[in-house]
């Protein structure tokens, strides 16, 4: 009796050990897989230069394989010649940006804004042939509450001072630009006072950006 004991006590052992042995690899082959998924994962410079290279190429095929068609639609229209230096990412945000030549807007070239494994958006210099196209394009930005959307056609400096308040749906009216010197100054009025942005551009055929902006009181 205490031999058929023993030996059941130390097949169930045996058999217990024999299931912790087996679970062990199992373990660790589901850590090795997650690590291995993680490290496929691209990181976003690696993303956003893959785009960035498909556009040169003129490759639509290879870039919408790494982005979204908007994205794509964004970047092929791109208006001037490619940046010439990658400014870095920062998170999810990476950029690239001119050093020879000048263009409208505070972006100074292409952003793109990079989820998972494609770049969901592309933010780029404009070309607006009118100030009031400038003025509207970026008081539209201000209602969206997107900031690169703004930096497409006004200076840092500007789409800081209007970003300084919310949106908070006041009655804007747009009264129009009018001839001043260096430029073109963009009215919207509303009830208590008025908002001016002014208008720049670098020469008659160049586009126009908003280059500062203004308030006033009744």
């Amino acid at each position: 009796m205490r031999g058929s004991k023993a030996a059941a006590v130390l097949a169930a052992t045996l058999t217990a050990a024999g299931a912790l042995t087996l679970s062990v690899p199992a373990r660790v082959q589901a850590e090795t897989t997650a690590t291995a998924e993680r490290a496929a994962v691209a990181r976003p410079s690696e993303v956003a230069g893959r785009l960035f290279r498909a556009w040169l190429r003129k490759d639509r095929r290879a870039a919408s394989a790494v982005a979204t068609p908007a994205a794509v639609n964004t970047i092929f229209g791109y208006p001037y010649r490619a940046p010439d230096r990658f400014a870095g990412c920062t998170g999810s945000v990476c950029r690239f940006v001119h050093t020879s030549v000048r263009v409208p807007g505070g972006l100074n070239g292409i952003l793109m804004v990079v989820s998972g494994p494609k770049v969901a958006r592309v933010y780029t210099s404009r070309h607006v042939t009118t100030g009031s196209g400038a003025a509207t394009r970026l008081f539209a930005a201000w209602r969206a509450g997107d900031r690169n959307r703004g930096l497409e056609v006004a200076s840092t400096g500007a789409v800081k001072t209007l970003f300084r308040t919310r949106f908070g749906g006041v009655g804007h009216i747009f009264q129009g630009c009018e001839k001043e010197r260096g430029g073109q100054r963009c009215a919207y009025s509303y009830e208590g006072g008025a908002m001016f942005m002014h208008a720049r551009r670098l020469s008659a055929g160049s586009g126009y950006w908003i280059d500062s902006i203004g308030y006033i009181a009744d």
